[in-house]
C-alpha cells in the first residue's frame, strides 16, 4: 500500500513508520476495539470528507456497545482527523479511526487497560479493483455463516469481528472470486465480507434489513440517491435463489463505494455485466460523493 507521512496517535503526529504499538497491547490480542472507514474525495471546492458525522456517530456508538469509554471527545478526535489529513496534503483519501485497548495487563478483561486513539489517512483506489467497480466482479456465497446477534452484537465495527470477514474473503478469492456474500444462521443472505448487498428486480431495490447486517451509512447513502431518482427501495429478507435471478445486484461499502456484481456462484446476474439502473446510481453516488449535486452536498465536510 502507498503510505502517508504521518499517523496521529494520541494526540501527536508520528512517522508512519514510527506508529507501533506492544506485542501484547489488549486489543491486538483480543480483538476488543472499534473502528471506522471513511474516505475523503477531490472536489472542484477542494478535499471532502464523505458523511463524516455519520461515521463519528457509529464510531462512538460502537465504542458504547463495546463498552469502551474513548480517551478523546468526538469534537477532538474530528478536529485531528481534519488535522491529519491536512498535515499528509492528501487531496483524497481513506481514513481509519481506531479506538482500542491499549499495553497493561494481559488477560480477557481489558478495562484495566488504558484506551489508545489512533488516526491513519493514506491514498486507497478502488478496492474491489477498477475493473470491477466498472464491469462487476465475481462472488461467492461463503460456506461461514454471518455473526449471528447474540454472539456478536452487529451494530458495532469491533476489530475481532472481521475474523469472520477474513476467512470469508480468502475463501472466495482462493477459489478463484472476487468478494464473498455470507449468509446469516438462519440462511438469509446478509452481507459481504466488508460490504452491504443490494439486488434490483423489475427496477425495485431490495436490501437486507439491518437487524443482522452492519447498519451501512453507503448503504444508506445508495437508498436516499435510489429514492431521489423516483426508484421504490425496500428492505426485505432475501434468499439465495432470489439473488441468482435478481436483475441486477451491487456491494456498497466505504471502501466498496458502490460496486456492481457480474455473477454470484459462477450464475450470471442479469445481463452478467454492470445493469443500467446499478448505473445510474453508482454515476449519482460519484457525483454526491464529489460534490456535484447540490442535494447532497450536506453530506460533506470540506477542509
Amino acid at each position: 500500500m502507498e503510505k502517508s507521512d504521518k499517523i496521529w496517535m494520541d494526540g501527536k503526529l508520528v512517522d508512519w513508520d514510527d506508529a507501533k504499538i506492544h506485542i501484547l497491547t489488549n486489543t491486538f490480542n483480543y480483538g476488543l476495539g472499534v473502528f471506522e472507514g471513511i474516505r475523503c474525495y477531490n472536489t472542484a471546492k477542494g478535499p471532502a470528507i464523505f458523511r463524516l458525522e455519520e461515521h463519528l456517530d457509529r464510531l462512538y456508538n460502537s465504542a458504547k456497545i463495546a463498552s469502551i469509554k474513548p480517551n478523546f471527545s468526538k469534537d477532538e478526535l474530528r478536529k485531528a482527523l481534519i488535522k491529519t489529513i491536512k498535515v499528509n496534503k492528501l487531496k483524497e483519501c481513506y481514513i481509519k479511526p481506531i479506538i482500542y485497548y491499549g499495553y497493561g495487563e494481559i488477560g480477557l478483561y481489558p478495562k484495566n487497560n488504558p484506551v489508545n486513539s489512533a488516526i491513519s489517512v493514506y491514498p486507497w483506489g478502488a478496492y474491489l479493483g477498477a475493473e470491477g467497480l466498472s464491469n462487476g466482479i465475481s462472488v461467492k456465497i461463503s460456506s461461514f455463516s454471518r455473526h449471528y446477534i447474540n454472539a456478536a452484537m452487529t451494530k458495532a465495527k469491533i476489530c475481532g469481528f472481521y475474523a469472520n470477514s477474513q476467512l470469508a474473503k480468502m475463501e472466495a478469492i482462493e477459489n478463484g472470486y472476487d468478494e464473498a456474500l455470507l449468509l446469516d444462521t438462519e440462511g438469509r443472505v446478509a452481507e459481504g465480507s466488508g460490504e452491504n448487498l443490494f439486488i434490483i428486480k423489475n427496477r425495485k431495490l431490495m436490501t437486507p434489513p439491518v437487524l443482522t447486517v452492519l447498519d451501512g451509512i453507503t448503504r444508506d447513502s445508495a437508498m436516499q440517491i435510489a429514492r431521489y431518482k423516483k426508484y421504490v427501495v425496500e428492505e426485505a429478507s432475501l434468499t439465495r435463489d432470489m439473488v441468482y435471478i435478481a436483475d441486477e445486484a451491487f456491494f456498497t461499502g466505504t471502501a466498496a463505494e458502490l460496486t456492481p456484481i457480474r455473477e454470484i456462484d459462477k450464475r450470471p446476474i442479469g445481463i452478467g455485466r454492470t445493469g443500467p439502473v446499478t448505473k445510474e446510481l453508482q454515476e449519482e453516488f460519484f457525483k454526491a460523493a464529489k460534490g456535484k449535486n447540490k442535494n447532497f452536498l450536506h453530506w460533506l465536510t470540506f477542509i
